[in-house]
Formats: structure tokens, sequence, C-alpha cells
């Protein structure tokens, strides 16, 4: 039996217009995952036209993601940077996995539900089927960790389902060709940090979100030093001070958020930032928040924009890491095709 390798898989929608909370609540994490894991980022395109896409703003957006990937310090060389569709075998496990999965279980995720609407009759069956493609990313190169926010805490849980499953269901097999007990392994998440769920800077009990109406919801990664600093300095903040300790931010979501989002872009605490802050007038604390939202975040839009000012060299790095990725997965498709009795040349 192989032994296992501890690998970090994880994902982001190329739909463009990438904010702090995409920032904080995933690709910060990705970067320092390298230290200690081997890592595989994709670009989840196929995740993406789950819902009608422009071709056009698809392919911008393919890249946008890869750019700020490499911006926020992932390193495609040491690790596998990709778009999804350039490996078949996510498509190919998904299916594998559709006749796995029970429809019990799908029409228990809750994000479908969101998602859908009011109008579940025309939502697509790609939306429905979604946390089936998300569990072949992951299991397909059979990923032992994966950083995941809260509200897709869900769709790990059905993936773990999803290999139990699929281990007990072909056991005899597994087992036969050497794999041991079972060959998915049990995926971990691993969510930690102080902002790990990012709110609207407009009202914090909604999630901070490209769709919301309101630019001023959100800072985008590409924002400019100026556009940062009115952001933060119009966030919705209550009258009162900012509390010396964690309990004083119960029942106050806009205060509890921007604690957050410091604490996270300084890499403290919250108890810290309340530490350095706590009586201090919204005014103050803001005024320190936008600097040191313009001193980690410029840098990164900065370097968006160089990126993606060279096109080529963007699809030089997905093509690549589509090749290495293409490596794992075809070895994973051809053992699970073994397993499952499928013929193959």
């Amino acid at each position: 039996m192989a032994a296992v390798v501890e690998r970090v898989f994880s994902g982001v929608q190329p739909t463009g217009n990438l904010h702090l909370g995409n920032y904080l609540g995933a690709i910060k994490r990705f970067v320092e995952l390298q230290k200690t894991h081997a890592c595989i980022y994709c670009v989840v395109d196929l995740h993406a036209i789950t819902v009608w896409q422009d071709p056009e703003e698809l392919r911008r957006h393919i890249r946008e993601v890869t750019a700020a990937f490499i911006a926020c310090g992932i390193d495609p060389k040491a690790h596998i940077v990709f778009n999804q569709s350039q490996v078949s075998g996510h498509a190919e496990l998904a299916w594998i996995f559709n006749c796995v999965a029970r429809m019990g279980w799908l029409n228990r995720m809750t994000q479908f539900k969101e998602k859908a609407g009011k109008d579940r009759e025309n939502a697509s069956v790609g939306l429905f089927a979604y946390p089936n493609l998300m569990a072949a990313d992951i299991l397909l190169y059979r990923a032992t960790h994966v950083p995941v926010g809260e509200d897709q805490k869900q769709h790990l849980e059905l993936t773990r389902d999803i290999a139990m499953k699929f281990n007990n269901d072909f056991s005899a097999s597994i087992s036969a060709a050497g794999h041991g007990e079972g060959y998915f392994p049990l995926t971990e998440p691993l969510i930690a940090g102080p902002a790990t769920r990012v709110m609207s800077l407009r009202d914090g009990a909604k999630k901070m979100s490209k769709s919301d109406a309101s630019d001023f919801s959100r800072i985008n990664l590409t924002d400019d030093a100026d556009a940062i600093a009115t952001k933060v300095r119009r966030a919705k903040t209550d009258p009162e001070p900012l509390p010396s300790e964690e309990e004083g931010l119960k029942g106050r979501p806009e205060a509890d958020n921007l604690v957050g989002i410091f604490a996270a872009l300084a890499d403290t605490s919250k108890s810290q930032v309340l530490a350095d802050y706590g009586n201090a007038q919204f005014s103050t604390f803001k005024g320190a928040l936008v600097d040191l939202a313009v001193a980690k975040l410029g840098p990164i839009g900065a370097e968006m924009q160089r990126l993606m000012g060279d096109l080529s060299a963007i699809d030089a790095i997905l093509a690549d890491g589509a090749g290495r990725a293409r490596v794992i997965a075809d070895e994973t498709i051809r053992q699970v095709k073994d397993i499952v009795g499928l013929v193959r040349s």
C-alpha cells in the first residue's frame, strides 16, 4: 500500500471581484500552508459555470484569480496552481461520485437552498450536484486537509461521507488491490484564524460578498489606497467606543467584524487588538485599520495589475500546473476505475 502523502487542496471560484473576505478567509491561509504541506491550489472554473457566465469575463476571471494567488505569495513552482477544467479527472470522478452520493444527502445542503432561492426547479443540475464535484476535486488528489470557511464545512462533511461510502461499497476490491481498508482518506478541515468569515462593511450580519449591490460593502483586492481608506472610514459602526475585552463585542457585529479584520491583517488576536485599542473611539481605530489595510493590500493589488499585463505568462503557469496535477489525477482515475470495475485500455 502506498504511503499517505499529507496534502492540502483548495480552490477559488473565478466569478470576479476578489475581495478582502477571499483573501483573509482563504488565500492568506493558502500562503501559510505552503510552509508545512504539499499544496494544490485550483481555480475552480467548472464550479463557476453552475450558473451562467459570460465567456470572455470567465476567461478574464480565471486569470485574475491566478494573478491573485501569485500576488499574495503562492509559489507556483514549489506547489501546483492550475484551473480545474484543464484536468478531466475532476469531471470523471465527479460522475462516479454522483453514483455514490445519495439524493437525500444533497437535499440537505443549505448552500444549494440559498443559491437556488425560491425557484429551485430552474436551478441547474450542476448547482445541485456541486458538492459531489467539490468532493471529486479534493479526493482526486487524495488530499488529507482542506482549508475551508465555516460556510463550506457542510460540503467537506459530505466529502467525508462520500469517501466512507466509496471505501465501504468497494471494500473487497480496495483490499484486493492492496490499498488496505480504505482508498480515499477522510479529509480533515482546517478552520483557523480570527477572520475566517469576513462580514460586510455595511451590515455586520451579512457575509462580505461580490454580489452585494454596494461596492462599499467590501474591499476589493484591486482597490487602490484611496478606495480602501474611503471604505474603511465609511464602514458601519455603533456609537460606543471599542471594548477592552472580547466579551464586549457580543451583540456588536460591526465592531466584531472590524476587530477581526484588523487581527487577521496584523497576524494577531482579537484580544490583543482590544488590549491596544480598547476604549478608543472608532475614528481612531479606523485610522489605524486604514494604515494597516493599505500596507497589506496595496502591494497585492499592484502586483495583480502587473501580472494581468502579461496573460501569456499566467497561461503558462496554469498549463504547467495542470500538467503536474494531471500526473496525480490520472493515477487516481486509473486506480478508481479498477476498483469500481470499469474496463480501461
